[in-house]
């Protein structure tokens, strides 16, 4: 068993009937009777929704940048991978978070394989977060597991928490950034990876 999945058991994790049961009592909740027909499969379902919705906690997002390659004939230019697909939820309304990152480092050497760049962000954005929460860690792993000159992140979203609630504002999005290395310190890197977006 991994250390992610020890420290849920050992913290006291519910058990998936318990699960189960605090969605019944949602329903109830909110008026309606979870025993009713349309609705007597919808804890079960719910419970396996939260599995993939939240599956980041499962996975240790160093180890996905473990493997990497250093036969790069000296390569030392901007690796971006832009428009990666992003699906979240705010912690504070539990409310979807729908966008896209960017991911940008200057190898030191060596790579990651790009599939390795979109699980990292899948593994922080399918946790509970804050978008600039996400966007930090997602570039602060990368700097540290890879130690490239560089990391830049950029994240544009919609946040349901503001468009199904509350201010009632759609097609409003946010975008968060983090620069590291070369990419905050030198403006050419910079504006480099800018133009490239």
């Amino acid at each position: 068993m991994n250390s992610f999945k020890l420290n849920l058991v050992q913290s006291g994790r519910p058990s998936r009937e318990e699960a189960e049961e605090a969605v019944r009592t949602l329903l109830r909740w909110a008026g309606d009777d979870p025993s009713r027909e349309g609705l007597r499969g919808t804890a079960g379902r719910v419970v396996r929704a939260y599995q993939e919705y939240f599956h980041g906690y499962q996975e240790n997002p160093e180890e996905i940048l473990q493997s990497t390659f250093e036969d790069t004939d000296d390569y030392d230019e901007v690796v971006i991978l832009k428009d990666i697909a992003l699906e979240s939820h705010c912690e504070h309304h539990l409310a979807p978070i729908i966008g896209k990152a960017h991911v940008a480092y200057l190898p030191n050497n060596r790579v990651v394989g790009i599939s390795k760049l979109a699980r990292l962000v899948d593994v922080y954005a399918k946790r509970l977060t804050i978008q600039e929460k996400m966007t930090a860690q997602i570039a602060d792993t990368l700097q540290r597991v890879l130690a490239p000159r560089g990391v830049a992140v950029v994240v544009t979203a919609e946040h349901q928490c503001m468009t199904m609630r509350g201010v009632h504002k759609r097609g409003v999005t946010l975008t968060t950034s983090r620069l590291l290395g070369v990419f905050r310190d030198d403006p050419r890197t910079r504006d480099e990876f800018l133009s490239m977006l």
